[in-house]
């Protein structure tokens, strides 16, 4: 492996935890191992580990993209990493808005019904 793969993996960690990175390094198999190098190499290895912008910032980029372009499925996921990257649910929402007006208002809408369920469900974990 290379040394962006390595920096991936520890930016990838810092951001989403061992936990989610253990999970699925566990179900990688050798039909997704070159994706998965991928986007450890490019997008955490690279983007992500870049300084020019803080965590926050490009916590908060990476969640408008996802609302904007329709990808849903990844938005809790990177609702809980809000959590190390120090973007708050308020930032979390400024990130949306923009969204509504930019990409539609539906696809604000339920990036933020998203958000709010997540942020919901990571406030009972710590209360527990």
């Amino acid at each position: 492996m290379t040394n962006r793969y390595d920096a991936g993996m520890a930016v990838r960690r810092s951001v989403l935890g061992n936990a989610h990175v253990d999970r699925a390094e566990a179900a990688r198999s050798d039909l997704d191992t070159p994706f998965q190098t991928l986007i450890t190499e490019g997008a955490w290895g690279t983007v992500w580990a870049s300084d020019a912008i803080s965590r926050r910032e490009r916590s908060m980029l990476t969640l408008a993209l996802l609302a904007a372009t329709g990808n849903f499925e990844e938005i809790p996921m990177h609702i809980r990493a809000t959590a190390q990257t120090g973007a708050t649910p308020r930032d979390v929402m400024e990130a949306f808005q923009h969204v509504a007006i930019y990409a539609g208002v539906p696809r604000a809408n339920h990036a933020i019904k998203l958000a709010k369920a997540t942020f919901a469900e990571m406030e009972a974990a710590d209360n527990a």
